[in-house]
């Protein structure tokens, strides 16, 4: 699951962007993300979309730190249970070490490292893909959220001694110096915070051992379940774009920003392929469909993108042993179904 990130990434964007003065339906919709994300913060969403996002939003904000300033508007919220981790930590350092090691589960997409050099510290922030666009609005807004992550570990008037970016500066050094009190170093081989490795050994006052190794194992278990999320992922994906006709194998793979072989091979992994997921999500909204009297069979069968109404009728054999009109039948004939129902209240 390269490409995603949980949907808490974009927490708070409704209320920050509109004191931007944008629209939030507006640019989620171009963006091509789920309008109810911030209702649904563990789903996942495309982290290219979010980063096309950000750089829809830099645009139509006409500001060139929108990432970076959202960032720090969201500080420590997008990170959900992971939050508990840092807070539970013995000290500075074993809050750090959980983030990096726990990272995967928040998102596929890019990874968090902990290095110590001497007397200075960095805690770095890697996309995986240098080439995707939004590249720099991503590595700003994880650096925002990252000083605001510090700050609630080592105190609110906490400050880096550098703030690392492998971009060039797209605003002048005032704006910066405004909005996080410094100048952060550009060109440079990292996107990350530097700060005094000494700190990693302050103690957190909410430190509670017990609660720290409860939270562990219950990352541990969302570590496994993650992995069997893709397939489920792809199902869903699969339901949504039944209706236009674009249920196959390439058209999700490229909404997903993957190829084609990249995707039933991480299908395979988990021990499905796409074709399974297809006919398990045409089973299930066959069904669902076949409820509904008003829809025709031959309505049905190009709904679920087959090629005509007996092909749909071999499928529907296959599944259940009988034709979906018998199926029909069947179902109408059950007491308390609703098309029952509604042809008593016609006689």
């Amino acid at each position: 699951m390269i490409d995603f990130v949980r949907a808490a990434g974009l927490a708070n964007f409704s209320e920050f962007s509109s004191k931007q003065g944008l629209n939030p339906e507006k640019m989620l919709k171009r963006a091509g993300l789920p309008l109810d994300l911030e209702e649904l913060p563990d789903s996942l969403i495309s982290y290219s979309k979010m980063l096309d996002l950000l750089v829809l939003c830099e645009m139509e904000s006409q500001n060139r730190l929108f990432a970076m300033q959202f960032g720090l508007a969201q500080g420590v919220s997008i990170f959900g249970p992971l939050l508990y981790l840092f807070r539970n930590a013995r000290d500075v350092r074993e809050a750090l070490t959980g983030l990096t090691a726990y990272y995967h589960i928040h998102s596929g997409a890019a990874k968090i490292t902990l290095d110590e050099q001497g007397k200075h510290a960095i805690l770095s922030y890697t996309i995986s893909d240098t080439s995707m666009p939004g590249y720099r609005q991503g590595s700003e807004l994880a650096l925002g959220v990252g000083v605001q992550l510090m700050r609630t570990l080592l105190g609110k008037r906490w400050q880096p001694q550098a703030m690392l970016f492998r971009h060039t500066p797209v605003a002048e050094p005032g704006q910066f110096r405004r909005l996080i009190g410094m100048v952060p170093s550009f060109n440079t081989t990292y996107n990350g915070l530097m700060f005094d490795a000494g700190s990693l050994d302050t103690p957190l006052e909410s430190a509670d051992p017990a609660l720290h190794r409860l939270i562990r194992k219950h990352l541990d278990h969302l570590t496994q379940m993650s992995a069997e999320e893709l397939p489920a992922l792809v199902q869903q994906l699969i339901r949504n774009f039944m209706p236009e006709g674009r249920a196959n194998i390439e058209y999700i793979a490229a909404f997903m920003r993957l190829s084609t072989r990249k995707l039933q091979r991480q299908l395979e992994l988990e021990g499905f392929t796409f074709q399974d997921l297809l006919s398990d999500a045409r089973q299930a909204m066959a069904c669902h469909y076949l409820q509904d009297s008003t829809i025709k069979i031959s309505q049905l069968a190009d709904l679920l993108g087959y090629s005509d109404q007996s092909a749909f009728t071999r499928a529907f054999h296959r599944w259940y042993g009988q034709s979906p009109r018998e199926w029909r039948k069947q179902l109408v004939g059950k007491p308390g179904n609703p098309q029952r129902r509604h042809q008593l209240s016609n006689t």
